[in-house]
Formats: structure tokens, sequence, C-alpha cells
């Protein structure tokens, strides 16, 4: 691991900052400090790499998707394979880092929040591994949505809370885990799994995931490829922000982002905060963009992936936003499918759900650029945890009748 900023910060222009209870200034204070000390620690450095090696898998493939660009016709079509990091997703590698300074801390108790179960699938894999109690919240809805990561989630032995308030989704997760932590932190750390928070959880998190950065630009220059854009699925943002890393103070390779459209552009249909549809807010302890109400209240959201229905986004990619440097676009939820599907029967590949929102910008993209560029999409999770929403999506009558068929055998 190789920190790609030396100074940290809690300020992306405008957006960012620490707006907290006083409870939970001093450990987010300590965190802050402890952080900036082990990114200089070359100990804690090689423990990371020891782990992502070992037990996360890194580094993944890159992955040309020969017959999509034959098909397409335009640009090539690179997918970056985080999908086959251990438990499925780009998640882990957060997860790994936050759990190591937590025990360097002399933590012994972890909490996580989960929406589409990938962060708890590898928060509880990583408790396990480094024998740290784990407890996730999870809003009510998204466990019934992602009952086998839920599943997973036990049988590494954490605890999960189902979240009842509020809209029982992301956003309540982690009111939740906020709560739990302004009541435990003398032996507990709290593990965000996005790009967001007081700081310094936004820079953290950025940090560790820009090992998926780093591997993309070795991969692409021992390749030789002349790279047009990289292209992320945006929910909080930790997986965009850390592939986007590397290229943050450049003026090139494109980087773009890709929301989650929903069924429309009207409240409560979609979870897209660029584009004029966010407003400048306080929520969760930092300043970013959010949808809001004209009272300032939060919207419900919707999205058919329950990693993207998050009604704000991380501060660094809402200041990237605003300066140009990140450019943002929407897939509906019937072009996520359409991408999986395609992903599917051209290449062997199965998106999640989230990542498909990117695959299925940069499909249109690739089809609008000369073949000898290329464009890279981070297939940040595979779609195994999304056989029941798929599955009922794409042929609801024969999925109904397994279904039904199970219970009577159970």
């Amino acid at each position: 691991m190789q920190a790609t900023h030396s100074v940290y910060h809690n300020y992306f222009g405008q957006f960012g900052g620490r707006y907290v209870a006083e409870v939970l200034r001093t450990p987010l204070d300590l965190l802050e400090e402890e952080f900036a000390e082990a990114m200089e620690d070359p100990g804690f450095q090689r423990e990371f790499d020891t782990i992502a090696d070992q037990f996360v898998g890194r580094p993944t493939p890159l992955l040309y998707a020969e017959n999509t660009t034959r098909e397409i016709g335009g640009a090539q079509l690179y997918i970056k394979m985080e999908g086959l990091a251990h438990t499925g997703a780009h998640k882990i590698n957060n997860a790994v880092g936050q759990a190591l300074l937590a025990r360097r801390m002399g933590k012994t108790r972890i909490i996580a929040e989960t929406g589409a179960g990938q962060h708890g699938v590898a928060t509880a894999a990583v408790c396990a591994k480094l024998g740290l109690e784990c407890r996730v919240y999870m809003g009510e809805i998204d466990i019934r949505r992602q009952k086998p990561n839920v599943f997973w989630m036990q049988m590494y032995g954490a605890e999960v809370v189902p979240v009842t308030s509020g809209s029982r989704t992301l956003k309540d997760a982690v009111n939740e885990a906020l709560r739990d932590w302004a009541h435990s932190f003398p032996e507990t750390h709290y593990v965000i799994g996005s790009a967001l928070g007081p700081s310094p959880y936004p820079d953290m998190v950025r940090e560790f995931q820009s090992v998926v950065g780093r591997e993309t630009r070795q991969q692409v220059e021992a390749a030789g490829l002349e790279v047009a854009a990289l292209v992320a699925c945006v929910g909080g943002g930790s997986n965009a922000i850390g592939f986007f890393a590397p290229y943050l103070d450049q003026p090139e390779p494109r980087l773009v982002g890709v929301e989650a459209g929903g069924t429309g552009d009207q409240p409560g249909r979609h979870a897209a905060r660029m584009g004029g549809l966010g407003t400048p807010g306080i929520v969760q302890g930092y300043k970013s963009l959010f949808l809001l109400d004209e009272d300032g209240q939060v919207q419900p959201t919707h999205s058919i992936s329950a990693g993207l229905d998050y009604p704000g986004i991380g501060p660094q990619l809402a200041s990237l936003g605003a300066s140009g440097r990140v450019e943002f676009r929407r897939a509906r939820d019937q072009q996520a499918l359409d991408a999986v599907g395609r992903f599917a029967r051209n290449e062997g590949v199965v998106f999640a759900l989230e990542s498909a929102h990117g695959g299925a910008a940069a499909l249109q993209l690739a089809a609008e650029l000369p073949p000898h560029q290329a464009v890279v999409v981070n297939m940040s999770g595979r779609g195994d945890k999304d056989l029941f929403i798929m599955a009922g999506e794409l042929d609801r009558r024969a999925w109904r009748e397994f279904l039904l068929s199970e219970g009577d055998r159970l």
C-alpha cells in the first residue's frame, strides 16, 4: 500500500468537514492521528499488502472484453475485475485497512453499516480473520433484498442488526451505527464502508481503496493502452474514488461516475445527486450534496441496486464534480439490467447491479470513441448477491414457482 496523498484535510473545496456531537470529537481526533501515523509506518503498509495478497487475492485482473468490443465497433472495452476479490467486491480493501487500524489502536469490537451487504460481508470476513467482534447494522428492506449476504455475514460470526426506523435502508443503518459508536468508542471502531462521513473517513476510505486505481494504472501501462476514460458506479463513492485516485491531479483520462437513475427524474424515483439534483447540506457528520426537500429533509430514493440508493455523495466526489474533473452520468434500472445480461452473454462475467450502472455507461461511451482508444470500467462487485432481484426481474413467473416449490419442500 502506498498513500496517494501525503497531506490529509477536513475539506474538499466547500464539502467535507466534521459536524458531529461533542461525544464523537475525541474518537475522531484520535482516529485521524492514528491513521496519519499508520500511513507513514512501513510495518503497517507491509501487513496491509500481505493480507491483500494472501487473503484478498490481489491483484485483480484487467479483462479485455473482446466480444463486446467487437460487437460495439468502437473503443476497446476493459473490465477491472474487482468482483474477483475475496467476498466478491472492492469493499474488502477498505475493511482490511480499517480493521488493521482498529487493532493498532487496541480496539476489540468492530461495527459497520451495509446496504447491498458487500461491505458487511467484507467486514465480517476480516473480523473473523483478525479475531475481532463484529456487529453490522442493515436496513430491514435491504435485509430482505440481500438475504444471501446476510447469511454469509452470520456465517463469518457477525451479528446482523435489522434497522426498522426511517426508510429502513442504508441511510438509517448509518444513523444506528453512529449511535452505537457514540456510546462504545473506547473499545469499538466504526468501519464506514464508503468515502463519506465526518473527517477523516473520506480520506481513509480513498487511501485504502486506491489499491484498485494503482493496479489499474500499472496494468494499462503494461498493456500499452491509450485509455480515454475510466468509468465507475457511484453511490457513496468508495469504488469510484479509489479507482480514480491516481489520476485526480491529472487532466486525463476522463473520469466518469455513474449514479442510479432509477425509474425517472421525479423525487423518490432515483438516487442521483449530481447534475443539479442534489442540494448542499450537512447530514451524518459531513457537508456534501444530498437529495433534500424544500424543508431540508432527506428525500426518499430508489434504485434497483441496494448499494446505490444512498441520498448523499462522498464530499471529495462532490467537489470533483463541481470542478469538472469527474463527469457524472445516470443509468436507469433497466439499463443496468440490460448491461448485466450483455456482459454475461458476451464475456461470461456477471456484474453486480451497482457495478452494472457503470457497465451501462461504459457501453455507451465505448461506442462514441475510436478503436485505438480504451475505456476501463470497474466491476466493483460480482452479481451473485443479486440473484433474487435479477431472477425476479428477468423471469418473474419461473422464479416465483421455484421459490414456492422450495417453500413447500422446507
